[in-house]
C-alpha cells in the first residue's frame, strides 16, 4: 500500500523562535506520509533558532514560494508568527492556500498567521488560550479542543495535541 500523500507537497514556514516541536512534528509525519515537506523562511538556506534551541534551515524564501506548487501550508507557532504575520507574501500565500480549497493547518499561536490573511471568518477553530480573543475578534468560532477540522481548515491548541493534529492534516491532505 502506498503512503497516503504520495506526489503531495507541504510548505511551512520557518523564522526565528518558531515552536520547534510544532514544525519539526508534523514535518516528519509528512515525509512519514509519503509528502515532499518544504520549508521557506525570509532568507533560502538560513538557519532559524527554535524557541528551545532546535536548528531549521529553510528550504527556500518565502518571496519565492508558489501555492500553486503546493497542496498544503503548515502554520506553527512560537513567537515567529508575530513576525512573519507583517509580510504581505506570507498572508497572500495563506489566502491563495484558503481561496484554492487547500489544507491550512495552524497549531498554537500558527492562527496569528491565519487571522492577518482573513481566512478565519465563520471558520472553527481551536489554538492557543492565548490567543483565542483574537481569534474570535477576527471572526473565528474558538473550540477548546486537541484539534478542530473545518473544511480544509485544521487547527490543533498546544504541541500536547500534535499526534491529532498530524493525524487529521494528512486525512485532510489525503482526501483533497
Amino acid at each position: 500500500m502506498n503512503p497516503p500523500l504520495v506526489n503531495r507537497r507541504v510548505l511551512s514556514f520557518v523564522g526565528d523562535i518558531y515552536e520547534d516541536l510544532e514544525l519539526w512534528y508534523p514535518k516528519l509525519r509528512m515525509i512519514e506520509a509519503g509528502a515532499e515537506f518544504v520549508i521557506a523562511g525570509e532568507q533560502a538556506q538560513q538557519s532559524y533558532v527554535g524557541k528551545n534551541g532546535y536548528p531549521c534551515t529553510s528550504d527556500i524564501r518565502i518571496a519565492d514560494a508558489q501555492s500553486k506548487d503546493f497542496d498544503a501550508i503548515l502554520l506553527p507557532g512560537g513567537f515567529m508568527p508575530d513576525r512573519l504575520r507583517r509580510l504581505d507574501k506570507v498572508k497572500q500565500l495563506i489566502r491563495e492556500f484558503s481561496d484554492s480549497n487547500k489544507c491550512v493547518a495552524a497549531i498554537c499561536h500558527g492562527g496569528w498567521l491565519a487571522i492577518s490573511a482573513g481566512v478565519y471568518k465563520g471558520v472553527r477553530v481551536t489554538g492557543s488560550l492565548g490567543i483565542k480573543d483574537d481569534l474570535e475578534n477576527a471572526g473565528a468560532i474558538w473550540e477548546d479542543s486537541p484539534v478542530v477540522v473545518d473544511r480544509h481548515f485544521v487547527s490543533s491548541r498546544k504541541p500536547d495535541d500534535l499526534p491529532w493534529f498530524a493525524a487529521a492534516m494528512i486525512d485532510v491532505i489525503a482526501k483533497q
